[in-house]
Parts: structure tokens; C-alpha cells; sequence
């Protein structure tokens, strides 16, 4: 079976409903709902599906559907930058799927947003056609107010499918193609939205930081944190734990120290590895010992065999 990967990111994160009315545009042939997470603070949900290429552009296209109905924009307040009800669809290639066939459903599916939902699109990252926006800041700077309120109509600012003003209360959306990433967070036993926003400027890459890491601080004052928020959009130049410890020794610079770390949505087995082998000092450590990991493949070696 021909799989791609969709991790579309909503604009809601406080009404399990909402999020369930969406993450069920997902079930279906051919399609395979794999993770969905929201956060409160952030007010943001996050899908992960898998599925035949055409099948899992359609879900998609279907969950916007239901944000759009669903989520105003108007009202929406999170910590999270957002612009759009349905803010952004990365399409990541699977087994049997390549990278030209992901930009290819980012600009098919960005065309169907603007037809059928009237929602303006952006494509970012090799689905872009303006090289100077691959990246999401450069799209969503200012968020859905700011497009709202006539960014959208600047010189290089408007929308590749679609407009020329946002969707009233749904914004405009980002599709686009990349490479796995991990969303790696590190919160920090503090309150101090200063020092996660120095932290967070040092280790991402266009201040200078770590290679391939993008990072911003997000304000957790309710649960006594600051968040230094990250996207590693590369884990084999710049791995979970090289990240985590940059993070935490600024941190300690300052006298502050990491309370925990999460993942949001799922992370590829090799990044995990290489956190196993650095912690535990294994030498030579593979994915090839991981028990699970060799169960699956002699399972499919018997099923092959089989056929």
C-alpha cells in the first residue's frame, strides 16, 4: 500500500468535541488515524494520519470542512501563533510515495480549500512556490489579526490559492511537503517568560542556534512553567537529546531548572534510538535490537514470503 503522512494543526485545544468531530474526518478506507493531542494552554489540537495518498488528501479536506464550521477565529485566543481555523497541513512521504507526490497533494489540496471552503492558502516548505516563505514565521507574522486586518494585501503577503481577505472567521491556511520533524517541548520550573524567550532565541537556527531547530517561548504561567517550544525539523543533524541539553544548560546558567519534556505526536524510532544510545552510553545500539522492532520485520518477511 502507497502511504503519505498528514499532521494537520487546528486551531482548538479546550473543546474535546471539536476535536473529535475533527480527528473523525480521519477514519476511513484507506486512511488510518494514528495520534490526535490537544493542549489547553496553547489552544491547539494536532492530528497524525496515514493513508493513500488521494484517500488522506480527501480527509483532510473533509476535517477543514469541520473546523471551518466549527472554529472562529474571532474568538479564539491560545498561546500558540495561529492564523487559520485549520492553521497547517504538512504532507510527509511514506513507503512507496516520494516527495514530488507530496507537493503535488499540498497544491492540489490548497486549491480545494479555496474552492470549496473559500479559505485562502499559503504553500510553505517544498511545496512553495515563493522561496522566501518555505518557512511558516515568514507566512503566519502577525497571525490571523494582523491578515485580517490588511497584511494580506502586502507585497509578498498574499495568498498562493485564493483570496485577496481572509475567510471571516476561519483565517487562511498553510499547506505544504517537508521531512518528519519532532515537536519537542522542554518546560522550565519557572515563571520567567523573559528567560524562555532568550533560551528559545539562542537555540533556534535563525538566531544563530542549534541547525534545523526552530523554538519559541510559550507562557505556562498557570502551571507554574515557561516553555521553550521546539520543532526539529532535522534529528540527524540536531538530535532530541542535543536540543534538550542546550535547553536545559542555558536553563541552569540562570539558575533554573527543567520540571519535564514532552513530545507532541508521534516520533520516528531512529530519533528515539539515538536519545537511548546517548543516555545509556550503548555502543553500536540499532533500531535492529529493538524487540518490537524485529518482531515487524519478520513478520512481513513471512507475509512476503507467503505471497
Amino acid at each position: 500500500m502507497r502511504l503519505m503522512e498528514a499532521i494537520p494543526n487546528f486551531s482548538e485545544g479546550r473543546r474535546p468535541e471539536v476535536v473529535e468531530r475533527i480527528a473523525a474526518s480521519f477514519r476511513r478506507p484507506d486512511v488510518f488515524l494514528l495520534d490526535q493531542e490537544m493542549d489547553a494552554t496553547h489552544n491547539r489540537a494536532v492530528v497524525t494520519a496515514v493513508g493513500e495518498p488521494d484517500a488522506l488528501r480527501q480527509a483532510c479536506l473533509d476535517a477543514c470542512a469541520v473546523a471551518c464550521e466549527l472554529i472562529d477565529l474571532t474568538r479564539h485566543q491560545g498561546e500558540h501563533p495561529r492564523m487559520g481555523a485549520t492553521d497547517v497541513i504538512p504532507f510527509v512521504p511514506l513507503s512507496g510515495t516520494t516527495q514530488d507526490e507530496a507537493v503535488a497533494q499540498a497544491r492540489e489540496l490548497a486549491e480545494q480549500i479555496w474552492r470549496t471552503l473559500a479559505i485562502p492558502t499559503y504553500l510553505y516548505e517544498d511545496a512553495a512556490r515563493d522561496q522566501n516563505r518555505r518557512l511558516l514565521p515568514a507566512i503566519r507574522k502577525g497571525g490571523f489579526e494582523a491578515l485580517r486586518d490588511g497584511a494580506i494585501h502586502e507585497q509578498g503577503r498574499q495568498p498562493d490559492v485564493g483570496g485577496p481577505d481572509v475567510h471571516p472567521t476561519a483565517g487562511a491556511t498553510a499547506v505544504g511537503a517537508r521531512k518528519p520533524l519532532v515537536a519537542f517541548n522542554v518546560n522550565l520550573a519557572t515563571t520567567d517568560l523573559e528567560l524562555g524567550k532568550s533560551i528559545a532565541k539562542a537555540v533556534r537556527e535563525s538566531s544563530g542556534g542549534l541547525p534545523k531547530v526552530r523554538a519559541m517561548a510559550v507562557d505556562m504561567r498557570a502551571r507554574g512553567r515557561v516553555q521553550v517550544s521546539m520543532n526539529l525539523t532535522d534529528t540527524e543533524t540536531t538530535p532530541i537529546f542535543q536540543a534538550y541539553e542546550f535547553v536545559a544548560e542555558a536553563a541552569r546558567a540562570a539558575g533554573v531548572w527543567v520540571a519535564e519534556s514532552e513530545v507532541i505526536g508521534l516520533v520516528g524510532l531512529n530519533a528515539l534510538t539515538d536519545v537511548a544510545r546517548h543516555a545509556l552510553q550503548v555502543e553500536a545500539f540499532s533500531t535492529a535490537q529493538v524487540l518490537e522492532n524485529k518482531l515487524l520485520s519478520v513478520l512481513a518477511e513471512r507475509d512476503h514470503e507467503a505471497s
